[in-house]
């Protein structure tokens, strides 16, 4: 996602990290490199990610990178209405239990022509060891992914617009069943409602250790593979429109954003009549 960054002609005056640790320090870096003119803003919804972002991401205090303080901003509180031009989430919205809720405050977060760029996993990812669980009456591995196309749908209920969605899959594989549940553990947990809620052994671990090794592939050198659907969303969110009727309401903050663009009735300034959306 950092890479593509150079494809926006709009660098934010201020952009906004929403829970950096889970999506991954170094993705903080890199977008924070790709946009060096721009100050950042960090909200980490978990307390104690909140302090591993301050540790990690802060200069030491002999550095003379000290003046981070004045380009990182840690929130205290949920960011406000309109708090960023742009809001980056890596690896973030196929964990959260409520995907609607989070995607409304994102759009929440933004200016109005700001832009929210995602990335989360698909549905494919983790098929192999699915279809194995499967085999074995283990029950399911993990929760089900989202497809690309019902978040393009989400996105658009939420109030954004132009909604850009694309995927790629990544192969990752592996020594041993060891390094596999490494991997697994530190991307997330199975959250399914019928997944095996029984407490395990070290028994258990070395009968999952041997049938993983079911998943070696002769073309990957013997070695076990994972396939993991990374799916990457772009949204802009738009100008509100103001409904017209006999009697309309209309917020402050709708109003200034309204004025700042140029008002509802612009074009019948302009001699072209009033135009009804």
């Amino acid at each position: 996602m950092a890479q593509r960054l150079d494809w926006i002609k709009l660098k934010p005056s201020h952009w906004l990290d929403w829970a950096p640790v889970r999506g991954g320090l170094q993705a903080h870096r890199a977008v924070a490199q790709a946009l060096a003119a721009s100050q950042s803003l960090i909200w980490e919804p978990v307390e104690r990610h909140r302090t591993e972002a301050l540790r990690a991401l802060r200069p030491p205090w002999w550095s003379l990178a000290r003046r981070w303080r004045g380009r990182d901003q840690m929130l205290e509180q949920q960011p406000p209405v309109g708090a960023a031009q742009m809001l980056w989430s890596n690896m973030l919205l196929h964990q959260h239990p409520e995907p609607r809720q989070l995607i409304a405050q994102w759009h929440n977060a933004l200016q109005p022509d700001g832009y929210l760029m995602f990335s989360c996993l698909g549905p494919d990812t983790l098929h192999e060891l699915t279809a194995l669980y499967q085999r074995l009456g283990w029950g399911p591995c993990a929760a089900q992914f989202t497809d690309m196309h019902d978040w393009g749908d989400m996105l658009v209920e939420a109030g954004f617009a132009e909604p850009i969605m694309d995927m790629e899959r990544i192969r990752l594989t592996y020594s041993h069943g060891a390094a596999m549940r490494g991997d697994l553990r530190v991307l997330g947990r199975n959250t399914h409602a019928s997944r095996d809620r029984d407490v395990h052994g070290k028994y258990w671990l070395a009968q999952w250790d041997a049938a993983v090794q079911q998943l070696a592939a002769p073309s990957d050198g013997g070695r076990l593979a994972l396939t993991f659907e990374i799916i990457y969303g772009h949204a802009v969110k738009p100008h509100p429109r103001m409904k017209v009727s006999e009697f309309s309401a209309v917020s402050l903050q709708e109003m200034r954003a309204m004025l700042k663009k140029g008002g509802p009735n612009k074009s019948a300034a302009a001699g072209q009549g009033p135009r009804v959306e």
